[in-house]
């Protein structure tokens, strides 16, 4: 591990504000040796504002973050470590006029390239053209490779699969599902709910530039593992419907309501009691339906 502290990620109290807009504000989380962490939240809710806090481009405005054991506001000291540091931008620029290996050729002679031609075969790309030529899935694949090629210890993505194809994004969750076995760590962005369940240890859940949950993506499914969608005779107000191990209820229309809530099914068979139930369904909750409980009142902000 480079430097002292044991985490790749270590943030504590990060706040950055723009002017009197808040980015994030109060983020406190670490990540793991061997962990694929997902950083969740909607466009707009501060997860970019927090990569580039943690890559050293924006300072913040209170609190700490160490990458590598480094702090982000020691730029001598963020400089040793980015070789062992592989970042994947959402929106991914090169210069154009320049072909694909040339662009991989300077980034080689900066960090390394001991994986470049595996990785190259995983992901492959026309490098005799010009980057100007590219579609945008293979300026995301050239990207992917620059990003990994030196192999390192800790990689931050933001929305790392935006532009690949199925096929594609299923042979980058490979690679991560690979850096995990080999105890290296990685750290993304995404709002897409299928990859965050389909490969993360854990996530942290951000609204509002604040982290509202940190927890596995099981345990965060466990707390909410049951949706059931109600149609009664009655029109009773939301909140009669409320009861413990209850996370979330919405009237979807007259009569007709959604409940997310944990596995208590005795609770939810009392309470229904009280009411003329014409229909009744009930089923095991995704990760859409706790993405639908933590931003179903909207989002605002700078992303």
């Amino acid at each position: 591990m480079t430097g002292g502290d044991t985490h790749p990620i270590a943030v504590e109290g990060l706040t950055k504000y723009y002017g009197d807009v808040r980015g994030v504000e109060d983020l406190t989380f670490s990540v793991e040796n061997g962990e694929i962490f997902g950083f969740l939240g909607p466009n707009g809710a501060g997860k970019s504002t927090a990569i580039r806090v943690l890559l050293g481009l924006l300072g913040p405005t209170d609190g700490e973050a160490r990458v590598l054991g480094r702090n982000v506001t020691d730029r001598n000291a963020l400089r040793a470590v980015k070789r062992d540091l592989g970042y994947l931008p959402s929106d991914v620029t090169f210069y154009d006029r320049v072909t694909g290996e040339a662009i991989l050729d300077y980034f080689g002679r900066l960090r390394g390239e001991t994986r470049r031609e595996e990785l190259l075969e995983r992901f492959p790309v026309p490098l005799e053209r010009h980057v100007k030529a590219y579609s945008s899935g293979n300026r995301q694949k050239l990207a992917i490779v620059a990003a990994f090629m030196h192999d390192p210890e800790l990689a931050i993505m933001d929305e790392p699969t935006s532009g690949l194809d199925p096929l594609v994004q299923n042979e980058f969750y490979d690679l991560l599902e690979e850096r995990k076995r080999r105890g290296l760590a990685s750290f993304f962005s995404s709002h897409v709910l299928s990859e965050v369940r389909r490969v993360c240890d854990r996530v942290g859940i951000i609204r509002n530039g604040r982290l509202i949950e940190l927890d596995t993506v099981s345990n965060i499914l466990a707390e909410r593992g049951t949706v059931a969608t109600v149609r009664l005779a009655e029109e009773p107000p939301v909140e009669a419907l409320e009861f413990r191990g209850i996370a979330r209820v919405d009237r979807l229309e007259s009569g007709t309501y959604r409940l997310a809530l944990s596995r208590e099914f005795d609770a939810l068979i009392d309470r229904l009691h009280e009411y003329t139930v014409l229909d009744l369904e009930v089923r095991e909750a995704s990760i859409d339906d706790v993405f639908l409980h933590f931003y179903g009142d909207g989002e605002d902000g700078p992303s």
